[in-house]
Formats: C-alpha cells, sequence, structure tokens
C-alpha cells in the first residue's frame, strides 16, 4: 500500500515558511511583494482560482492587487492594463487567469507580459530558459511537483519518468524539469502507442492528461512512484485525478491524491516566484 503524499500539509509548511520570509523582507527592507491577478470573463473555475491565490497573498502578507474584467472587455483595454501593471513598481508578479474568452488571443497576451514579472513561467522568454536549464521562474505546477518529491526524499536522478501529457503548462516543462534533474524521461499522451506499457515502464509517474481516471492501477509498475496533476469534476460533482487513485494506491510506493495532491503546491509555488520575483528587483539574493 503505498504512501499518501499530503500536498495539502507540504504546501501550507512552504506557505508559512513565505510568511515569514516577507515579514523579513518588509521589516529589514520596507518591501512588500505584490501580486497582480487578472481575470476576464465569468469562468466558475477561473473564479474559484482566483479567490484561492488572493487569499494565499493575504495570508502570507503579499500584496494582491485583482483586476477583474467583464467578458467582452475588448483586447486591447486588457494589453493596456498589462503595460500598466509591467510599469507599476509595487507589482513583482503578474497573472492572467486562463482560459481567456474566445476574442482573445492566450499567446498575444502571455507575451505582452514583462518576463520579469512572469510568475506563471509561460512567457516564451521564460520558456526557453527553462529549456537551457536557467529558468527565471519555473512554471508553478511543474515546479510544485519537484518539491513534492524532493519534501518526501525522492531524487529522480537515473530513474525512468514517464509523463503522461504534452501540454505548455505541464507536461512540456514537466519534462524539462526532469531531465533538469538528471532523469530519463518518456512523454507520452492519448495517441502514444501501447500507452500502457509506457506507463508500466515508469520509476516515477506523473499524470497530467485531464481525463478522469484514465490511468487504472493495472497500468502501475509495483513500487512506482505517483504523481497526479489532473483534477477533473464527475457528472456527481465530485473531483477526481487521471489516475484511479484506489487501484492504483495498492500498487504505488507514493502517490498524491487529487485533490489534495498537487493543486495546493501550485499556488504556493505562485506566491514562491512572487517573492522571488520582488528580491531580484531589490537585488536580494534569490
Amino acid at each position: 500500500m503505498a504512501s499518501v503524499i499530503d500536498g495539502k500539509k507540504i504546501a501550507g509548511e512552504i506557505r508559512e515558511n513565505l510568511r515569514q520570509e516577507v515579514t523579513w523582507l518588509r521589516e529589514t527592507h520596507g518591501m512588500v511583494p505584490g501580486l497582480a491577478v487578472v481575470i476576464v470573463g465569468e469562468d466558475p473555475a477561473s473564479r474559484v482560482y482566483v479567490r484561492m491565490k488572493r487569499q494565499a497573498c493575504e495570508t502570507a502578507g503579499i500584496a494582491s492587487f485583482h483586476h477583474e474584467l467583464p467578458g467582452d472587455t475588448p483586447q486591447n483595454l486588457l494589453l493596456e492594463l498589462i503595460h500598466r501593471l509591467n510599469a507599476d513598481p509595487a507589482v513583482h508578479g503578474i497573472l492572467v487567469q486562463l482560459p481567456l474568452p474566445d476574442h482573445i488571443p492566450e499567446r498575444v497576451i502571455l507575451e505582452t507580459i514583462s518576463p520579469y514579472k512572469d510568475v506563471d513561467g509561460f512567457h516564451p522568454f521564460n520558456v526557453g530558459m527553462l529549456s537551457i536549464g536557467e529558468p527565471l521562474f519555473p512554471p508553478c505546477t511543474p515546479f510544485g511537483v519537484m518539491m513534492l518529491l524532493r519534501h518526501v526524499g525522492i531524487d529522480p536522478k537515473s530513474r525512468h519518468v514517464v509523463v503522461v501529457g504534452r501540454s505548455n503548462i505541464v507536461g512540456k516543462p514537466m519534462a524539462m524539469l526532469m531531465l533538469a534533474a538528471h532523469a530519463t524521461v518518456t512523454v507520452a499522451h492519448s495517441r502514444s502507442h501501447d500507452l500502457p506499457a509506457l506507463v508500466r515502464s515508469a520509476d516515477i509517474l506523473v499524470a497530467a492528461v485531464g481525463k478522469p481516471r484514465m490511468i487504472p492501477g493495472e497500468w502501475i509498475r509495483e513500487g512506482a512512484v505517483v504523481i497526479d496533476v489532473g483534477t477533473n469534476r464527475l457528472p456527481d460533482g465530485s473531483l477526481c485525478g487521471d489516475v484511479d487513485f484506489a487501484s492504483a494506491e495498492k500498487r504505488a510506493s507514493w502517490i498524491t491524491p487529487s485533490p489534495g495532491g498537487v493543486g495546493p503546491m501550485t499556488i504556493a509555488m505562485l506566491l514562491s516566484n512572487t517573492v522571488k520575483s520582488a528580491k531580484r528587483v531589490h537585488g536580494l539574493p534569490t
């Protein structure tokens, strides 16, 4: 039976350390890290995420600048807001909540955010820096996965890591972070040939495909580490991951639940990147 990695507890410890660091920055350097969050439209899930991020900022002592725009906001007005935030010295991190309404191209918006305030790690400059192993800001969810592994003493070095999912937000950056940690990495997806065999070859499995319980326990190698990034809402309103937790738990050595595993780490890493950005601006070691 697998040991369950409690992401909520680990994220809480990280956020408490950040709260203490923010207090130190305020008292010794007179600075307060600031995060601007922009949401466009009425997407219910996005509103929940934004509210959680705002509450997390307040708890950590990070200044939160909230910008809520209607769904029919023209692209040029959103761009004007981002330019203002880029120039605002009180703002050290900018997050535009995705998805955006259909009439606003995400790529244009993400490329407008200053790379030095791109605490999500989505700007092409930061993607390129990640690819050469020198990211300014590691993308929050993959970064959170790495921190979970570190916390429980799992070193990816020389292990075979299989990432199921190839998104720009999780799958691809997850593979790059694992490569930087000296793992051997396979990136698989829903169209991969013989996906069950690929999953069975994993010492560490990272599931980030966005399909509820797509990966059954019988695919899991005995003793593998299973990191489930997926959070899927079922018809009855409950949440589940991309891995069938009940059956996978019987075969894995370590496993994250969903919810309560990777999700809380994403917000903790967002706060961490914001504090890092503020320290860089003020010439402090990061």
